[in-house]
């Protein structure tokens, strides 16, 4: 644990995260032009999607950064490349990436993507430490550091204190062949609600929780990857939001491309319980 402190210390991983960020917008800039056109196949990535050029790009800005401008050891857990071991020292520090996350709204032209960086100690979710997660399209960063608080462009950040399910603005996504396995679980929820939305990149709609444009953000498929999460989760419970199992449990898992999660992340708890009754019933 002290080694780990000290790693912490050390290293000022927010500012790095920050380059990060720039780079990647320098690398990806000039591929914006085509992206909507056909693009040749690159295979299959850890994640499990379809690997495009912009996502590859995207990757190799952030372990340039990191091993170019500031010579880290690192292990990066990247939702296109896998796990792979960086420097001398690999198992100091885990990066965990979702390069560009949102990547059909970003080839469609809709105006909804996102990168998603977390930094931690161990390859599990509890340990991240220090988070960013960029919409790439709006200029708008989230930050976020253990203990210290959530940041939108540098401002402070706070939950939305809805308590009316009637009234607040919730996400769900639904995007599965299981529809009709999981439907079942949320009628009476959608029953409730009036103003249901899903904008196709999770892990800004996620930060959309934690700075109260929406009021929750619900993910109960058992689909979306640790690697889409890692850096939201903290950026949620720095903000004061609640992030949980869509059982009320604490919310952890493995930090790999191939790790899935399920969750309910909610302004506050009164509305968060509301949701959770719902979803028993």
């Amino acid at each position: 644990m002290k080694t780990d402190r000290r790693m912490e210390k050390q290293v000022d991983w927010l500012k790095i995260l920050i380059k990060c960020r720039s780079n990647l917008q320098k690398y990806i800039a000039p591929l914006l032009k085509t992206v909507n056109q056909p693009q040749p196949s690159l295979g299959i990535g850890a994640g499990g999607d379809t690997m495009k050029h912009i996502d590859l790009a995207a990757e190799k800005a952030i372990t340039e950064t990191l091993l170019d401008d500031y010579g880290l050891s690192f292990t990066l857990i990247s939702e296109e490349s896998g796990v792979k071991a960086y420097g001398s020292n690999p198992k100091e520090t885990y990066v965990t990436a979702d390069p560009i996350d949102g990547t059909t709204n970003l080839t469609r032209g809709i105006p909804f993507y996102a990168t998603s960086i977390a930094v931690s100690t161990k390859p599990e979710l509890h340990a991240v430490h220090t988070a960013l997660v960029a919409d790439l399209f709006h200029d708008v960063t989230y930050t976020a550091k253990k203990g210290e608080g959530a940041q939108r462009n540098g401002q402070k950040i706070a939950p939305s204190k809805e308590t009316s399910l009637e009234e607040a603005v919730i996400g769900i996504d639904l995007n599965t062949y299981k529809v009709h396995e999981i439907a079942p679980r949320l009628t009476s929820l959608i029953e409730k609600t009036k103003h249901i939305r899903h904008l196709g990149a999770n892990a800004l709609e996620l930060c959309y929780v934690a700075d109260g444009t929406i009021d929750a953000f619900i993910d109960i498929r058992g689909k979306l990857r640790t690697t889409d999460t890692a850096a939201a989760w903290l950026i949620i419970r720095e903000a004061g939001a609640k992030i949980t199992t869509p059982y009320g449990k604490p919310l952890n898992a493995k930090l790999d491309p191939k790790e899935k999660v399920s969750f309910i992340a909610a302004a506050n708890q009164t509305i968060q319980k509301k949701i959770l009754a719902l979803l028993k019933n």
